[in-house]
């Protein structure tokens, strides 16, 4: 289930590529999810739990993915009861946030509204306004309702 809080929370990191660079293990980096997100959102391979071939920045070190990446493995990994802030995230991460919500309970907390449009079966409970939503469209009006108040 993915619960959604727009706007600043208790209990958020609000910039999750830093606490991961301090907490994360190396089994994460070689788990095939993250080997599988690693390509789709960087472009790059995961080599060993500390190598990775970037096309576009050669061989560089787990530290050196991106934002969005780290936030992703984060996520599904660290079940410290933390919310991590999916802002740090780009739109081309909605579909692994979403994923990873179908596999455990997620909350997440945004301060821009994430395009979830091509994300199928895509439904959230938004902790703002109390309301869940079934689909890209009720999450638009109910995000909408928030930037209102």
């Amino acid at each position: 289930m993915l619960r959604i809080v727009f706007g600043d929370t208790q209990n958020a990191i609000y910039h999750p590529p830093t606490y991961f660079d301090n907490t994360y293990l190396d089994e994460w980096i070689t788990d095939p999810r993250t080997i599988e997100m690693v390509k789709d959102v960087d472009q790059s391979e995961v080599i060993s739990a500390r190598a990775i071939d970037s096309p576009f920045l050669g061989s560089i070190s787990v530290k050196e993915l991106s934002g969005g990446v780290k936030t992703l493995i984060l996520m599904l990994f660290d079940d410290s009861g933390k919310i991590f802030n999916a802002s740090a995230c780009g739109d081309n991460c909605a579909k692994w946030i979403v994923q990873i919500a179908s596999e455990k309970d997620l909350t997440i907390n945004l301060h821009h509204i994430m395009d979830f449009s091509t994300c199928n079966g895509f439904s959230a409970y938004i902790v703002n306004t109390g309301r869940y939503v079934g689909s890209f469209i009720e999450y638009l009006d109910e995000a909408f309702r928030i930037e209102e108040r």
